[in-house]
């Protein structure tokens, strides 16, 4: 993802999962809080209850392509709502077990839940 619509910052991460918690799935969780920038910016992390890196780096490649794709994208919900977010999706371990279609599933779950909250 471009540097411009990542989080970066550990207060950028703090400040998301402290706002509002919006979304709890089976492969992820999602948290969001509104921004005043020009466009929506998303994180990503993983704990360590994945043991291997390897397993952990997956998870998060598989996050940001959701990201890419969905939350970030030109036909997304969040395009047409007007308000911009900062969210961090965090992976479950269950992030790697189940298929990609499953995981977009989720992910415009997070969209539908966002473009109907207030500010």
């Amino acid at each position: 993802m471009k540097r411009r619509i990542r989080l970066r910052r550990h207060g950028d991460f703090q400040a998301a999962i402290g706002g509002m918690r919006f979304y709890s799935g089976r492969a992820l969780v999602a948290f969001a809080v509104p921004n005043q920038l020009d466009q929506s910016r998303v994180g990503v992390a993983v704990s360590r209850t994945l043991k291997r890196a390897v397993d952990r780096n997956r998870a998060k490649r598989r996050l940001r392509e959701l990201a890419r794709g969905i939350l970030l994208g030109a036909d997304s919900p969040l395009t047409g709502v007007g308000i911009r977010y900062d969210v961090v999706l965090i992976a479950r371990p269950a992030a790697l077990e189940i298929a990609f279609a499953e995981l977009v599933a989720e992910a415009e779950q997070v969209t539908l839940r966002l473009s109907k909250l207030n500010s």
